[in-house]
């Protein structure tokens, strides 16, 4: 169904915005000189990148209503975010860039100063173990970038740049508000000579709005970095993550109906606990005016464990019972997994020729799972009455491995001085092996091995025909591998007892490209623009009503636009408004035209900020997004009804006396009620939805100890 948007509701919606006010100094992206690294994985200048690419700086996450990471994406970087589990810490946040629905955090890359830190699972970013008091700047870039990064650049790419400037910052700020929420964060960063140290660490707690919401969390994150003398330079970053948060249940029936209070007896008490921890390295050694070389490494590992206090609720010893002698679920569960990547890379400057970039990237990950049932279960598992469990297992296991060796060269060739072309080749093999074993599988352990290629292109056009007037068209193809759990899908059985199912290790999926851009810089006012059509082949996809994970025989098209504007009005008035209109759908089979689930069409972003005297601000941000599809399986589709689209606005105010700040923000000013997530059930057919946060309001304080 397309979305109904006319002139009129846009041009209110954009009116509102401009008395709405979101304190952000100068933006960034005023100035072409902006030097950026996301587009080649070099520094390099803004308007040398053929892509749609935002930057959002630190005095804009400063001047925000934005207490986390995913809420600074979402409020100044206009991106779509969404949770289940929603909480003032937004800790399951999930990133969609790419209009790819309930896969879409698996084809956005996100990195730490350039160094993926996308889990080696489907699960989220731990956004809480990057320190946000650390951030200098975000680098955006929409669209395919699998020539520079490799697996799941497909929707685009989030790049969090914390190794910033030599200025000292100590400083310690404590927010306290709505649900108990109270966050702490503390960051000293001094410079000796050449040498950059840099302490941070944050604690974060909140009872939640509601039942089984409640969370903790703590990080601490060391840096140093060395200046090696002109842009040479070698940084070593080490961290440890704890999460411990409770696992709200859906709300049965559609957005806005039933009680969001409620929990379903069956999900009390569920808990997920994470432990967190890595290093991450970087070194830029020049080896002469023509030759430059980087390289990058880095290790993480991660514990999490899932505990089911009701796992049995469905068991039953009476034989007149339909649940009699069938196990509950696991009640505990653990994921254990380490990942470790290494990369070098050089780029030569040739007088005539252009710019040549050769690495090579190498990774190795493996994550092994483990569970166990209540001694209830695990007896009537040993008694077997319908002789559905084998090889006398009372727990299940599962281990994944994946190798990655990847090449790639990009090139830039101008082709006069306002003309230049640029295009790349990746080939990324992985190797995956698997052992699987359950209660309920006959043939016992099973292991799989298998060799998967994929590779990437890119070519494009760059045409910077007047000062502040750029222009861009490319084409790229993109890949993304399935993440290691993707081998394992989640089925429940007649009488609602979830099970782990292996599904086999998947192919690459792959996507090809065509876009056109540009950015125009008009006296104080920048627009960044581009237009984009993808076709994707072997989508990697899970189907809620089968459980399992699967590559799609049919082809998916993506296709739209998007912009991004940004002027200072005056020297206090500073405006913002960017969005997407995308339309996402099987483009042939028994499906064709059927939308994607979770992809509104239509998603507005707009901000802007106002400083009534130099200690005192005020601003806001308004987000909206359009109705969006359940989530179900293709042959579950249906044209309604939809989720309803939903308009959030945040509002605060600000003020600077000598070393001190305070601010006072209201999130979800009009208390909109709305989900970004729901679903359709497999056995019952209704819907279900997860409900986002209502009001809440904030207070901050922080103290500035330079």
């Amino acid at each position: 169904m397309k979305q109904q948007f006319s002139s009129k509701t846009i041009a209110a919606f954009f009116c509102g915005a401009a008395i709405t006010f979101n304190s952000t100094a100068a933006f960034a992206q005023s100035n072409q000189s902006t030097v950026i690294v996301t587009g080649s994985r070099f520094e390099e200048n803004l308007n040398q990148v053929p892509a749609n690419v935002k930057v959002i700086t630190r005095d804009e996450i400063d001047n925000s209503s934005s207490n986390t990471i995913p809420q600074i994406l979402s409020q100044i970087g206009g991106l779509l975010v969404r949770g289940l589990n929603s909480s003032s810490l937004n800790l399951d946040a999930s990133l969609d860039m790419g209009g790819f629905g309930p896969s879409g955090n698996s084809t956005t890359v996100v990195l730490v100063d350039g160094i993926r830190v996308n889990p080696i699972d489907s699960g989220s970013v731990d956004w809480q173990s990057i320190p946000i008091d650390s951030i200098e700047r975000i680098e955006i870039l929409q669209g395919g970038a699998s020539v520079q990064y490799g697996n799941g650049a497909v929707g685009g790419v989030v790049n969090i740049i914390t190794n910033g400037s030599k200025k000292n910052i100590n400083q310690a700020s404590s927010t306290y508000g709505t649900w108990g929420t109270l966050i702490n964060n503390a960051i000293f960063k001094n410079t000796i000579e050449k040498t950059t140290y840099q302490l941070t660490a944050n604690t974060s707690n909140t009872n939640g709005w509601r039942p089984n919401t409640a969370a903790n969390t703590y990080s601490v994150d060391a840096k140093i970095l060395q200046d090696l003398g002109g842009n040479d330079r070698i940084f070593i970053d080490g961290y440890y993550g704890y999460t411990n948060s409770q696992i709200a249940s859906p709300v049965v029936g559609l957005v806005g109906s039933g009680n969001p209070l409620s929990v379903r007896p069956q999900n009390a008490g569920n808990n997920y606990t994470v432990n967190n921890s890595g290093f991450r390295q970087g070194l830029t050694k020049t080896l002469s005016e023509a030759y430059v070389v980087e390289l990058d490494t880095s290790y993480n590992n991660k514990t999490a464990f899932f505990y089911t206090p009701q796992a049995d609720y469905f068991t039953s010893l009476d034989p007149n019972n339909q649940n009699y002698g069938y196990a509950g679920s696991a009640m505990n569960n653990k994921l254990q997994g380490w990942q470790l990547a290494v990369s070098p890379r050089m780029k030569a400057n040739f007088a005539g020729i252009g710019t040549t970039i050769i690495g090579y990237d190498f990774s190795k990950a493996n994550q092994a799972g483990s569970n166990s049932y209540s001694s209830l279960s695990q007896g009537i598992i040993n008694a077997n009455a319908y002789g559905q469990y084998y090889n006398n297992l009372t727990s299940d296991s599962q281990s994944a491995t994946q190798i990655n060796n990847s090449v790639y060269v990009m090139q830039r060739v101008p082709l006069g001085t306002i003309v230049e072309a640029s295009g790349g080749f990746r080939r990324q093999v992985q190797q995956a092996s698997t052992s699987n074993t359950s209660i309920s599988a006959a043939n016992g352990t099973v292991n799989n091995t298998q060799q998967f290629a994929a590779n990437a292109v890119d070519l494009a056009l760059n045409l910077n025909y007047l000062p502040g007037q750029r222009i861009y068209a490319k084409w790229n193809q993109s890949f993304r591998f399935p993440n290691i759990d993707e081998y394992w899908g989640f089925a429940y059985d007649t009488n609602f007892v979830g099970r782990t199912v292996f599904n086999g290790i998947l192919q690459p999926q792959t996507t090809q490209t065509y876009e056109m851009g540009g950015n125009w810089t008009i006296s104080n006012l920048r627009l960044t623009s581009s237009i984009f059509k993808s076709t994707t082949q072997n989508e990697i996809s899970y189907n809620p009503t089968t459980g399992y994970n699967y590559n799609s025989i049919y082809q998916t098209n993506r296709g739209g636009i998007l912009f991004d504007v940004s002027s200072n009005i005056s020297s206090s008035l500073n405006i913002g408004a960017g969005g997407k209109y995308q339309k996402s759908y099987y483009a042939n089979g028994p499906y064709a035209g059927n939308s994607i689930p979770i992809v509104p069409d239509t998603t507005l972003n707009a901000r802007a900020n106002y400083l009534i005297s130099s200690k005192w601000a005020v601003g806001g941000v308004v987000n909206y997004v359009s109705n969006q599809y359940y989530d179900a399986g293709p042959n579950s589709y249906s044209a309604a009804p939809v989720m309803p689209s939903y308009v959030i606005g945040d509002v605060f105010t600000s003020y600077k006396f000598q070393a001190i700040e305070t601010r006072l923000t209201v999130k979800n000013i009009g208390n909109a009620q709305y989900s970004s997530y729901g679903g359709v059930s497999a056995f019952s057919g209704t819907n279900f939805y997860y409900p986002s946060e209502p009001r809440s309001v904030y207070l901050t304080l922080k103290y500035n100890l330079n």
